[in-house]
């Protein structure tokens, strides 16, 4: 299951996105935001990033403007990658070398036909451990010794 969430900008976003999960039948938790009025990004990133730190959920998709400011919140809790991303090569990398757990897309940037490439790409990835693990491993000790 996922975790998905939006500011107000990505709102009309996040729901094309979430018609898509269901025909794909991707289940998921919409953590909001539930409207166009406006709200802060931080919010939403900052909700859905805990709930993948506390295990209760492997992956999320975060979506703003321009996926920029939701991820930098999302990456300030502890034990989350999250990658704004923008097309499909960025987004397998992402999951094979960083084993990023966290998508964020801009609405503003990307079209609804690009982000389901991406977002189909980012699932179907898988982290390829070896060297790389050593490298995640050694940005989950930069993590611990800053916080």
């Amino acid at each position: 299951m996922l975790a998905i969430g939006s500011d107000h900008a990505a709102f009309r976003f996040k729901e094309e996105i979430k018609k898509y999960l269901d025909e794909k039948g991707i289940a998921y938790k919409d953590f909001g935001t539930y409207s166009e009025e406006s709200t802060d990004y931080p919010i939403y990133g900052e909700a859905v990033a805990k709930a993948v730190a506390r295990g209760e959920y492997e992956k999320a998709i975060l979506i703003c403007g321009t996926g920029v400011g939701i991820s930098l919140a999302a990456n300030k809790i502890k034990g989350i990658r999250a990658v704004a991303c923008s097309d499909c090569y960025t987004a397998v990398l992402s999951r094979e070398h960083n084993d990023t757990n966290i998508l964020a897309l801009g609405a503003r940037v990307v079209g609804i036909g690009l982000a389901k490439m991406i977002i189909d790409s980012w699932l179907k990835a898988e982290f390829q451990g070896g060297r790389h693990r050593r490298r995640v491993d050694m940005i989950k000790e930069i993590e611990e010794k800053n916080l």
